[in-house]
């Protein structure tokens, strides 16, 4: 058929891409496979999978019968996504790259080449869905609870979601599973990527060390008392409990009943003083925090939603945690939450729904050591 609409579909080599690719196609879409490069600093490393992608993903693109573009976005990532992962990390916070990532290429270097291919629609694996409702765009939960990425994809809007297709969004992970194997795609028992893009499964802190300087300074407890010294507070994130190298230190005045060796979280890091600060036990009150602000925030309807109660995720894997919203205009908001949230940290998103719906989010500005 001449007239078919035109899909381009972001083939990563992973299984979600290949079966959404397969459901469009089945559909009667026209298919184009689009495999994004999006980092060469490495890609020779034992950590970099770059390459066994591409093949994995041009091998489902033969199974399906479909085109495939190999097209390298490193520089516009570079530029647009890991400069500002590392001004965020340099200035004590933990951001979080994959929803830059999603705003910044996936939705946007991406979405501009495929419109230039001629496409109505991008698609991708994502577990999310869009809703068309009185004449805007919603973005929802994707069914399967597990595998749910509208956090990830929160900073999308009206032009992009009006123009994407989530066709695995509808499914539970064990069904997309299940097809793959049934056309007997290549990579139908290929594990779930893990890690971030452009660091994979390396160690963090050794691919931080090639980008930041070490700056060590003290380790503190809640009365001062200097544990150890850390190697620089931009290789420690809020709540974090290993790789503290203070495990054997017991705390001053410990109550009985065990807590003197109960473990070790960072609470606070205090950049004017270079110093990292750390409590003992999971559900200190330093790590517990009310309320939080937030900035830099992007609303899916274009507009900030009006105030009152609704749920929050300030974190992946997160179950939705009951809360006021206020927002200060459509920049800005602060959350009160219902029940206190752990370890709130700086530079990650704190994400809105009203039910199933994604509202929108912001970044994390405040945390539990200045709520």
């Amino acid at each position: 058929m001449a007239n078919k609409q035109r899909v381009v579909v972001g083939l990563s080599g992973g299984v979600d891409s290949a079966v959404s690719a397969y459901l469009l196609k089945q559909q009667g879409f026209e298919v184009i496979g689009i495999f994004m490069k999006n980092w060469e600093d490495d890609d020779n490393s034992e950590y970099c999978s770059t390459r066994q992608d591409f093949l994995d993903a041009a091998s489902v693109a033969d199974v399906l019968g479909i085109e495939i573009e190999h097209v390298n976005f490193a520089a516009e990532y570079k530029d647009r996504v890991f400069a500002e992962f590392l001004r965020e990390y340099q200035a004590g916070r933990t951001p979080n790259p994959d929803i830059l990532c999603n705003a910044e290429i996936k939705f946007k270097a991406f979405l501009d080449h495929a419109m230039r291919l001629g496409a109505e629609k991008i698609a991708t694996g994502h577990y999310a869905r869009v809703r068309e409702r009185h004449g805007a765009f919603e973005l929802l939960k994707g069914r399967d609870p597990l595998k749910d990425q509208s956090y990830f994809l929160h900073r999308l809007n009206q032009a992009q979601l009006g123009k994407t297709l989530f066709p695995v969004g509808e499914l539970p992970k064990t069904e997309v599973r299940r097809i793959a194997a049934e056309i007997a795609l290549p990579n139908a028992k290929k594990k779930d990527s893990t890690g971030i893009c452009f660091i994979g499964e390396r160690p963090f802190r050794d691919f931080l060390n090639r980008y930041i300087a070490k700056e060590p300074g003290p380790i503190k407890d809640e009365q001062g008392r200097v544990l150890g010294q850390h190697v620089g507070l931009s290789f420690y994130t809020l709540g974090q409990r290993q790789g503290l190298g203070i495990g054997g230190i017991k705390a001053k005045g410990a109550q009985k009943g065990g807590n003197d060796h109960a473990p070790w979280f960072v609470a606070r890091k205090d950049m004017a003083n270079n110093t990292l600060w750390v409590v003992q036990g999971h559900d200190h009150p330093w790590l517990l925090t009310p309320r939080l602000s937030a900035q830099d925030v992007s609303w899916v309807a274009g507009h900030a939603p009006a105030a009152g109660d609704m749920g929050a995720k300030t974190r992946y894997r997160q179950a939705d945690a009951p809360c006021v919203l206020q927002p200060k205009g459509d920049s800005h908001f602060d959350l009160h939450f219902k029940e206190p949230q752990w370890a709130v940290t700086p530079g990650q998103s704190a994400v809105l729904y009203d039910g199933e719906i994604c509202l929108g989010g912001g970044v994390i500005t405040t945390d539990a050591a200045s709520a």
